[in-house]
């Protein structure tokens, strides 16, 4: 399982540290300090990828709409076939607070 090449005691740390987040606001501004811009904008990319791979659209119409290429595509839909299946899980929950 790749999730165990990742473990260790500074990660478990930073993780924890996100889960104590509390607002949107709160999550700009952490993500602001940790994170490049590039950083931000490629992990929202990859998500919004995800979601949009889930909802069924092509690579076509997700290229137009975001900009990742498709590689970056074609990477996220291995995530969501063979991974963790944490992004439905992420999807899933944010229906559920709507």
């Amino acid at each position: 399982m790749q999730i165990e090449k990742l473990r260790g005691e500074g990660l478990d740390a930073f993780f924890e540290g996100i889960l104590t987040l509390e607002t949107l606001e709160e999550c700009y501004a952490f993500f602001d300090d940790v994170c490049t811009v590039n950083e931000i904008q490629s992990m929202s990319q990859r998500f919004q990828v995800a979601k949009m791979l889930a909802e069924g659209k092509t690579y076509s119409v997700i290229e137009v709409e975001t900009g990742a290429s498709t590689a970056t595509i074609s990477r996220v839909k291995r995530s969501l076939n063979y991974g963790n299946d944490m992004y439905q899980v992420v999807f899933d929950r944010m229906k559920e607070e709507n």
